[in-house]
Formats: C-alpha cells, sequence, structure tokens
C-alpha cells in the first residue's frame, strides 16, 4: 500500500521527538521501525520518467541511522567492495552531522549517489548488518544506502555543490581510461588525484557507460552521472567521446605512439546473450541493452524531440529475472504497452533482481510468469512477431550457481500472444578490444584475466569492472577500479 511522502515525514518527526533525551541502548535502537523510502504513487510513476523514489527527508535518516548499533567488528564493511566506514558515517548522519557523514563517505566512494541508488545493499554491506540478523530479515537491517543517498544529495544541492579533490603537483605522467563507467570513473578520479594526466575514451557520444544507457531515468536521473562526469572534467581530466578503442585506435598505439604510460580497460560487459532459439531473428525482438540504451541514452520515450524512434508495443514479453529484466519491464510499461509480461523460468525467490525492484515492477502492474520460458518465436507473414511459443518448468537440483536448475515438463506447451519480446538473459564482453590487441590474455568467457593488481597480460596495461568480471555491480566495478587505481599510481611513483 502506497504511502504518501508527507505521512512518512511526519510519523518521521513524531518518533524522533519521541527518542530526544533517551538513552539509545541496542534494545532501544532495534526497535525503531525501518522508514520506508518515499516513493511516487505507482499509478502516477507509470506514466512519466521520473524518479520512482523520493528519498529520505532529514528526520527519516536520522532515525534510520540510528537503528545501526555500532558493533565494534563493522560486520557490514566486510560486505563493502570499497570499505566505506559505514558505522561512523551513520554515527555521524544519526547525530545530524550530514556534512561529517557525507565527508567519510567520500573518502573511499566517489559515487555516492549512484551507489545509494542502484547498488544491491542487501546482497552486500546489509546482508552482514546484526540488527538483521537479531530481526532474522535482511530488509529489516539498516538501509545503509537509503542514507548514503540522503547526505550525497544533500550535499550536491547545498551550496557548496560539487566537490573537487586536491590534486598532487603534475608528475609528468600520462594514462589513458577506456571507458567511462564507474569503474573507469573510479579510476581516472584516483589516478588524477596523485598528479598523472588522464583522457578518458568513450565510445558513445555521452559518457557514463552504464550509468547512461543502462540504468533508466527512473531508477538514476542522469543528471546525477553527469555530475559525477563534470567532477571529473574539473579536476583536469579530458573526456574524448566517439573514440572506439579497436577501431579509432588500437590499445597499444595508445602506449607506442601516444605515449600514455599506463592504461586501464573498463568497457563493461555490453554484447548481449540471446537464446539461440527460433524466431529471434524477428521484427520485434530486442535484446534489452539496445532497448534500454534507445530510451535512455537516446530518450527515445521522448517523442516530440527525439529522432532516435522507438517501437510500438500493445503487448510486451521480457524473459530474465535480474535487474535489466525489470528495468525494460518497466519501461515497456513507461512507453505505453497495454500488457507487459515478464517470463522466468525459476521462482521467484532465485530471481537476481533487487526485492524493491520486483516489488515495484508488480505495483506498476507488470505481469510476472514464474518457471515459464520462450522455446519459439512465431512471427506474421511480414516477420513481425505474434507470439511466443512456452514451456512450463519445475526446479530440480541445485546447478553451478547454487540456483534449482529449472527442469521442462514435458507436454506443457503453450502460446503467449505478444507482439514485442524483449531478451534480457545477460551479457557478454565485448570481443573488439581482445581481437585487435596481441598478447591481451582472456579467458572462456572473453573478459580479460587480469593478477591481484588489476594489471592484465600486457605490462602497463590494467583492467578491471564487467570486462574483468561478466556483468556485476557498481560498487564491485568501483572496487576493482580502486584496486587498478592504487596498483597504476605505484608503477607511476615507483
Amino acid at each position: 500500500m502506497h504511502v504518501a511522502p508527507e505521512e512518512l515525514q511526519a510519523a518521521a518527526v513524531a518518533k524522533l521527538a519521541e527518542l530526544e533525551g533517551v538513552e539509545m541502548k541496542p534494545k532501544k535502537r532495534v526497535a525503531i521501525p525501518v522508514q520506508e523510502m518515499p516513493a511516487q504513487d505507482p499509478l502516477e510513476r507509470c506514466k512519466n520518467m521520473k524518479e520512482v523514489a523520493l528519498g529520505y527527508c532529514a528526520e527519516q535518516a536520522r532515525l534510520e541511522a540510528m537503528r545501526c548499533l555500532q558493533c565494534k567488528n563493522a560486520p557490514c564493511v566486510s560486505g563493502c567492495p570499497v570499505a566505506i566506514r559505514i558505522p561512523d558515517f551513520l554515527k555521524a548522519a544519526a547525530d545530524g552531522r550530514f556534512a561529517d557523514a557525507i565527508a567519510i563517505i567520500r573518502e573511499n566512494s566517489l559515487l555516492p549517489a549512484v551507489c545509494g541508488r542502484v547498488c544491491p545493499q542487501e546482497s552486500q554491506c546489509q546482508l552482514n548488518c546484526t540488527v538483521g540478523k537479531i530481526l532474522k530479515d535482511v530488509n529489516k537491517s539498516v538501509s545503509i544506502g537509503r542514507v548514503e543517498r540522503f547526505v550525497a544529495d544533500l550535499q550536491r544541492e547545498s551550496e557548496t555543490g560539487q566537490v573537487i579533490p586536491e590534486i598532487k603537483p603534475e608528475s609528468g605522467n600520462k594514462v589513458a581510461v577506456i571507458g567511462s563507467g564507474p569503474a573507469s570513473i573510479t579510476v581516472a578520479a584516483d589516478v588524477r588525484r596523485e598528479g598523472h594526466a588522464v583522457t578518458m575514451f568513450e565510445a558513445f557520444h555521452k559518457p557514463g557507460g552504464v550509468l547512461l544507457y543502462g540504468i533508466p531515468e527512473f531508477r538514476l536521473p542522469k543528471a546525477i552521472v553527469k555530475n559525477e562526469i563534470d567532477t571529473l572534467r574539473a579536476m583536469g581530466v579530458e573526456v574524448r567521446t566517439n573514440f572506439v578503442i579497436g577501431r579509432t585506435r588500437k590499445l597499444q598505439d595508445l602506449i607506442d605512439k601516444d605515449g600514455f604510460d599506463a592504461i586501464f580497460v573498463g568497457t563493461g560487459a555490453g554484447l548481449p546473450k540471446f537464446m539461440n532459439i527460433p524466431g529471434e531473428n524477428l521484427v520485434g525482438v530486442f535484446s534489452a541493452n539496445e532497448y534500454l540504451t534507445r530510451s535512455n541514452l537516446m530518450k527515445s520515450y521522448d517523442t516530440e524531440r527525439a529522432h532516435t524512434p522507438m517501437y510500438s508495443s500493445l503487448k510486451v514479453a521480457v524473459l530474465g529475472g535480474g535487474n535489466v529484466a525489470m528495468d525494460a519491464a518497466r519501461t515497456a510499461v513507461r512507453l505505453g504497452a497495454d500488457e507487459v509480461h515478464l517470463v522466468y523460468r525459476r521462482t521467484e525467490k532465485e530471481m537476481p533482481a533487487r526485492v524493491e525492484e520486483v516489488a515495484h515492477a508488480k505495483e506498476e502492474g507488470v505481469i510476472f510468469h514464474m518457471l515459464e520460458n520462450a522455446v519459439r518465436i512465431i512471427g506474421d507473414e511480414n516477420d513481425r512477431v505474434i507470439a511466443m511459443e512456452c514451456l512450463r518448468y519445475e526446479l530440480g537440483e541445485p546447478d553451478d550457481s547454487g540456483r534449482r536448475r529449472p527442469v521442462p515438463i514435458e507436454g506443457s506447451e503453450f502460446m503467449m500472444q505478444v507482439d514485442t519480446v524483449i531478451v534480457a538473459i545477460g551479457n557478454g564482453s565485448n570481443p573488439l578490444i581482445s581481437q585487435t590487441t596481441e598478447g591481451l590474455e582472456i579467458n572462456r568467457w572473453g573478459n580479460i584475466v587480469v593478477d591481484e593488481n588489476g594489471q592484465s597480460s600486457i605490462a602497463g596495461v590494467y583492467a578491471g569492472g564487467d570486462i574483468v568480471l561478466g556483468a556485476a555491480t557498481v560498487i564491485l566495478a568501483m572496487g576493482e577500479g580502486r584496486r587498478a587505481a592504487a596498483a597504476i599510481n605505484a608503477r607511476l611513483t615507483g
């Protein structure tokens, strides 16, 4: 049931007043209710691209931070890929010292407003939270990401606004950063802070990587991504767009001809995977990558001003169960589809998507089909999609992922009438750089192989993020970037 933001704020103000002057022992902290995230009404947000989650008010942020038990062993920090001092920033927020809270976060994270919105805290820092363990529900852990988002937004919207990190004197070294996603942003900032000249190369016409083209506006406003890129530029990082490494320039040429002393490759995992079933070449079948890129990067949803058309759909089927599948389904709703069906071959329990994203999709009218999957896409005489043949499944023994394997039920075939199919079953690594770079070692999935410092098989060439891990999270990519940046800085100053 949707609760108006005003009601949530009023309840938080009352609760905070009730706790004024009370000694906050652990039992009192655990008894504070989880602060619900204010959000747009589902009936309204289905019709717009504005951000769904509206963010905490100050009272909610303080109350949620007060739930932290300040554990001496800080188990939450062990679940954070960039090791933010979580108890310390929560203590500052609980006291209302919001400027101190964001300063603590920024010691280790350059993208708090981004991570506070899109990172799966429930499977990282919040998974280890003692409060969640006491209450036997990870969804009742301290909402670390929501407090992080609040203090980051407060700083960005304040008079001080953009915070430019201190830069050491120019070293005379040059570093190339390939790609402009979260791993690359992290490397560019950490390396530039040491006084090295940094040039960032982006294949698209706008920088931001997956933050820009992959995540919809209603989850991550693009103004926030632009703010982070503007910060890099203010630090002196040169950003070159429409520059495809492997085509515009080969990787080795950056070292041999352009004089770069080190290179970081953070090109992500942008090569869509398909199911290899009949009918995937029909008109009306899209990879989630293309569908979301058209909407997010090219703003095709803005039909009055966008030059990129969007396929007109009435009945959409999205195949997959991750966050990208949720993003595609929820985008289809906003683009005016009459029906959006999400088809997944396991149960909801096995879905890798965030619980919050699944809940939002249901609120917005997405119809979930569990233990089903497409085996054939059917077209009309003009090769346009008109239906899908599907199978029903049951769960068998666990597979390599630890999830129970879906087993098809013999004779369970049925037809689903649709005019659009969006395939969202994962991504692989773009092979362009590996195909055009002699001596660069990759594994059987096409990911670049690196050592414990993030260095590839070519001396001076480092890599991190999804190009190394496969499709992962923003904060994991940032962790990879921090490790590689530390190694690059050590190499250049050594």
